[in-house]
């Protein structure tokens, strides 16, 4: 597994893992990331990232990007 911030602005990933404390899971899950959904990579700009998530777009530091692996 890689996390999020390996993917390639346009790449569609399969979310396999959400790393971190429990309250940093559960944060990531409210954003919409849940293991077993696919995401798509809009822009990394050196670890910072938007992500097309369901029908949304949200964007994430490095810090949380690091804990969503593919």
């Amino acid at each position: 597994m890689m996390p999020i911030t390996m993917a390639n602005p346009g790449e569609t990933v399969l979310i396999k893992r959400i790393s971190g404390k429990d309250e940093t899971r559960r944060h990531l899950n409210e954003l919409g990331m849940v293991e077993g959904d696919y995401i798509t990579v809009v822009q990394n700009n050196g670890g910072n990232m938007i992500l097309q998530v369901k029908s949304g777009r949200i964007a994430l530091d490095e810090r949380l990007a690091m804990r969503v692996q593919f």
